[in-house]
């Protein structure tokens, strides 16, 4: 990073960061190099004015030798990148009236659950007016509404008006937050008009391809986290196979798994997200399973086999991550009330407030309360299939009769509604109207590769693969270096013992 302020700030090509400064603080004034450049009289007011500021200068040393020195500048650009907030609320406090001799608070705040923006700000310290406007101005930006419970808040404050008789007061200078990993929203003061003006700036991120392998002794999440495989991951990996593969049935201790992966980092090397699973194994009872992450003409990325078979079918077997089949399909005697009732659907025993999927595209008939079932949500899929999802918590935003829904979107959370013994989710397939057992019905595939398609998969199946090969390789190196191997007899070079494996 160049210290050097003229240098051109990321994101504006031919534009750097005194520039910038200046087009924020005074978009519409004149530079001072034009302004000395247009009159000889501004010239000589301008020396007054810089021997003014030098006799200035002196009595600061003056009054800095008794008063402990502050802390050194950072460069604008530097500062904008780290944290866009304090940086500008910096500047603007350098450009507010020195002779109020005012001094930057910062303060973090963090959102809870039912907090408003105004009451944060208020209660920070801002004056409800200021505090209405830099709102008003972050609304061009970024909807306070989408603020969720965890969120940070930056606040940066010129505490103004001192004296001895005086308390200080606040001023709230600046507010930045950062919606997503990729963007950052400053709310800056104009400290000539008074108002505030809100921008975003970009946080480039830096893609990584990483690989992680594990043996499952409990289950396959937690198998994935002894691997530092990150939590988004397993989940989209299980999502995948979810279609061929009954997580509760199929899945025995010393089966394993295989990934590569896509991470993001911020310029700091922090992780700020996950992306794509690009490439996934499961070996199940010595069986192999594979899958690709391939685009073809049609434009529909999805995972396919080794063959070119994608592994989409028209519903997901189980749409709900790592919930344990409580009650399957069939006769038994019911735990409410009492007596042996056919249950025509499967139980997943969940937490409440798990996210429950939309198990194929489709159109939602009914989402509200239903009788015993509780909340509810059914989907009308095609003119065979729909789903039905009971004794929900809640629905998520924006589901509602009549809503085109995409296969693993978010519809609802676990709850207990209804005649419920405690919380789980209730899973219905109606094939032509009837209840059928979810866990049985054969489903029809999605879309085989032919032709151009098929060619252009296997070489990118072939690249992935080597990818995967090479990945772990590099991250095995990166976590512990592999040993040379033991000499056990010198002289002997078959005494030699092979690297672990993996090396």
């Amino acid at each position: 990073m160049s210290s050097d302020p003229a240098a051109e700030m990321p994101g504006r090509p031919g534009v750097n960061s005194v520039e910038w400064s200046r087009e924020i603080l005074m978009p519409d004034q004149p530079s001072p190099i034009r302004l000395l450049q247009a009159s000889p009289k501004i010239l000589a007011l301008s020396a007054i004015a810089a021997a003014s500021l030098l006799a200035g200068a002196a009595v600061w040393y003056k009054m800095a030798a008794a008063t402990p020195a502050p802390p050194p500048l950072v460069d604008l650009e530097s500062e904008l990148l780290a944290a866009p907030g304090a940086a500008v609320a910096s500047f603007l406090v350098a450009g507010l009236d020195l002779a109020e001799a005012p001094s930057a608070v910062s303060k973090e705040v963090e959102v809870g659950r039912g907090d408003t923006l105004m009451a944060l700000l208020v209660d920070a310290g801002a004056e409800r007016r200021d505090a209405h406007n830099a709102i008003t101005a972050l609304s061009e930006e970024f909807s306070p509404r989408e603020l969720k419970p965890g969120q940070a808040i930056r606040l940066a404050f010129a505490a103004t008006g001192a004296t001895a008789d005086d308390a200080a007061t606040l001023r709230l200078v600046s507010l930045s937050l950062q919606p997503g990993p990729e963007r950052e929203v400053v709310v800056a003061r104009h400290p000539l008009e008074g108002g505030f003006e809100a921008r975003s700036i970009a946080r480039p991120l830096d893609r990584a391809l990483n690989a992680g392998r594990g043996t499952i002794v409990s289950s396959l999440f937690i198998a994935g986290q002894e691997a530092n495989v990150p939590g988004p991951v397993m989940i989209e990996l299980i999502r995948a196979f979810s279609f061929d593969v009954d997580f509760q049935r199929e899945i025995q201790k010393d089966d394993s798994f295989e990934v590569l992966y896509e991470t993001f980092t911020d310029i700091n090397g922090e992780l700020a997200k996950t992306g794509e699973v690009l490439y996934a194994a499961l070996t199940l009872s010595g069986s192999r399973v594979e899958l690709y992450r391939f685009t073809p003409e049609s434009g529909r990325t999805d995972y396919f086999g080794p063959q070119g078979q994608s592994v989409r079918k028209t519903l997901m077997r189980t749409p709900i991550d790592g919930a344990r089949i409580s009650s399957g399909y069939g006769k038994r005697k019911h735990p409410v009330l009492g007596y042996t009732k056919m249950h025509r659907g499967t139980d997943f025993a969940a937490p409440r407030g798990t996210p429950v999927y939309a198990a194929g595209d489709g159109v939602i008939e009914k989402a509200g309360r239903n009788g015993s079932y509780g909340k509810y949500v059914r989907i009308r899929h095609n003119g065979t299939y729909k789903t039905a999802y009971a004794h929900l918590n809640g629905y998520a935003k924006g589901i509602r009769g009549g809503q085109r829904v995409k296969q693993g979107q978010v519809i609802a959370y676990v709850g207990s509604t209804g005649r419920s013994t405690g919380p789980h989710l209730h899973y219905e397939v109606h094939v032509n109207g009837k209840q059928a057992n979810p866990l049985r019905i054969k489903l029809p595939s999605g879309e085989k590769l032919k032709g151009g398609d098929l060619e252009a998969f296997q070489a990118a199946r072939i690249e992935l693969e080597q990818l995967y090969a090479q990945t772990l390789r590099g991250t095995l190196i990166a976590a512990k270096p592999c040993p040379a191997g033991t000499v056990v007899e010198e002289g002997s070079t078959e005494a030699v013992a092979p690297p672990p494996r993996g090396c």
